[in-house]
C-alpha cells in the first residue's frame, strides 16, 4: 500500500473526527481542531473529492490487496461518511442565517458547483483591487480598495478589519468573498490593516479603525464610494473592532487629531467576534460595557462550534442579549451549525450563505444600500491610482477575560 495513501486518509480521517467533534478542552487539542477544521470543515466537498480519486487511484493500480491496506479503506469509508455529515451542516447556514434575518427575508439559492468545488476567493474579471492606499502615518496605516471596474456611480461602502489577536493577521485573508461579491454589485469595499501588539495596545487599534472611517468620508469619493453610507465589518479581533465601532461613533477621545470628523456607521457586522475584554485590562475594554440605545444596526454571525476559546460562543451570546436589552434598532445574531473559527477565508457553502445573508442585511439599510448604481447622483472622478493588473500610479491617501482574541 502506498505512502501517499496512507497519509491522505490519515490527514483528512483526523481533520473529519475533529471538525465533527469540536473539543474544547485541553486547550491543545481544541486549537488542532480550529487549525484542521478551518480547512476541513470548510472544504468538506472538496476533502470528499480527494478522498474518493485517492481510493479509486489506489485500487486502480492494485496497491489495495493486505488486510492492513483495507483497514485504511475502511478508516476512507468512515471519513467519507464523516465528510457527508460535514456537508450536510454546512448547508444547515442557510437555514439559520434566514430564521434570524425573519420570515420577510427570503435567501436566494445558489448554484452548488463552483461552492463545492472551486471554494477559493480568486478575485473575479470585474473587480479591481487598488492596493496599499495610505491613510495615516504608520507603517501599518495601509487599506486596500475593491470596486467593480465598469462604474457609473458611487455605491455604499464596507469596511472590513481582519482577525489575529491584535498580534497578527492581514488585510489579505479573510472575508474575500465577502468583498468580491459586493464589489462586484457596486459596493466599494475596504480592507485595512491596523497597528498591532506590542508596538500598541487598546484602545490605539480602535483609534486606526476610526482613522479609516473618517478617511473614506474624506477621500472615498475619489474611489468611487459614497461616504454617506459606511458599513463596517471584521473577524474575531476584527469584530471586536467593528462592535466598538459600531458603539463609540464621534467620542473625541477615540478621535485624538480628528476628533470633528463623523465616525458614524450604518451598519455593524461581527463575523465570529471576540467581544470580551481587551488583554488584562478592564470592562471598558469590552464592547458589551458601551451598548448604547442608539446603536446601529448589528449583524453577529458565530459558529455553535468554534474553539477558539472555550467560552467564545457564550461571550458572542451575553453581548447580543446585552445590546438587545437596549438597542432600538435591529440586533440580528445568527449562529452557524457546526460553525468553526475563521469560516470567512474560503468561499464556502457555509460562508456563502454568510455572504447572501449580509446582503440582506444591508438591502434594509437605506435606499442606496439595497441598490447601489440605481440613483446615479455621485460622480466618480478619475484617481489615477494603481491597480492590480495595470492602470496608472498608485496616490497614497491621506491578558483575556473570558476568551482569546483572534
Amino acid at each position: 500500500m502506498p505512502f501517499g495513501y496512507l497519509f491522505t486518509v490519515a490527514v483528512l480521517a483526523a481533520g473529519t473526527a475533529l471538525s465533527l467533534t469540536a473539543p474544547r478542552r485541553p486547550r491543545a487539542l481544541a486549537r488542532a481542531a480550529w487549525l484542521s477544521s478551518a480547512v476541513v470543515n470548510e472544504l468538506s466537498p472538496l476533502c470528499l473529492a480527494v478522498l474518493v480519486a485517492a481510493t479509486a487511484l489506489a485500487f486502480g493500480e492494485g496497491d489495495i490487496g493486505s488486510p492492513g491496506a483495507y483497514a485504511v479503506v475502511a478508516l476512507a469509508a468512515l471519513t467519507l461518511i464523516g465528510l457527508a455529515l460535514l456537508i450536510g451542516r454546512a448547508a444547515r447556514a442557510r437555514a439559520a442565517l434566514a430564521a434570524a434575518l425573519g420570515p420577510s427575508v427570503e435567501l436566494p439559492r445558489r448554484r452548488l458547483g463552483r461552492i463545492l468545488l472551486a471554494p477559493f476567493p480568486l478575485r473575479p474579471p470585474g473587480v479591481e483591487r487598488i492596493r496599499d492606499v495610505a491613510y495615516g502615518d504608520a507603517g501599518r496605516h495601509r487599506l486596500d480598495v475593491y470596486r467593480r471596474r465598469s462604474r457609473t456611480s458611487a455605491g455604499p461602502t464596507l469596511i472590513h478589519f481582519h482577525g489575529g489577536g491584535y498580534s497578527g493577521g492581514g488585510k489579505s485573508r479573510e472575508a474575500r468573498p465577502l468583498l468580491h461579491r459586493l464589489a462586484r454589485q457596486g459596493w466599494t469595499c475596504i480592507s485595512a490593516n491596523y497597528r498591532l501588539r506590542p508596538d500598541v495596545t487598546f484602545p490605539e487599534h480602535l483609534i486606526d479603525v476610526k482613522r479609516v472611517i473618517a478617511w473614506v468620508r474624506e477621500h472615498g469619493h475619489r474611489y468611487g464610494a459614497d461616504p454617506r453610507t459606511v458599513v463596517v465589518a471584521g473577524s474575531s479581533a476584527g469584530g471586536h473592532l467593528a462592535a466598538f465601532a459600531g458603539l463609540t461613533a464621534g467620542e473625541p477621545a477615540l478621535q485624538p487629531g480628528f476628533e470633528a470628523a463623523d465616525t458614524s456607521v450604518a451598519a455593524a457586522i461581527c463575523l465570529y467576534p471576540y467581544l470580551g475584554r481587551y488583554y488584562g485590562q478592564g470592562p471598558e475594554s469590552s464592547p458589551a460595557a458601551h451598548v448604547r440605545p442608539d446603536a446601529p444596526p448589528f449583524l453577529v454571525v458565530q459558529g455553535d462550534a468554534d474553539t477558539f476559546s472555550p467560552n467564545f460562543v457564550g461571550i458572542v451570546r451575553d453581548f447580543v442579549e446585552r445590546l438587545r436589552g437596549v438597542a432600538t434598532r435591529p440586533v440580528v445574531y445568527a449562529e452557524l451549525p457546526g460553525g468553526q473559527h475563521s469560516f470567512d477565508v474560503f468561499g464556502s457553502l457555509r460562508f456563502e450563505a454568510v455572504v447572501d445573508a449580509i446582503e440582506a442585511f444591508t438591502a434594509g439599510l437605506q435606499p442606496e444600500v439595497a441598490h447601489p448604481l440605481s440613483s446615479g447622483r455621485y460622480g466618480l472622478p478619475d484617481d489615477g491610482e494603481k491597480r492590480d493588473g495595470g492602470g496608472p500610479r498608485r496616490a497614497g491617501g491621506g491578558g483575556v477575560a473570558g476568551g482569546r482574541i483572534r
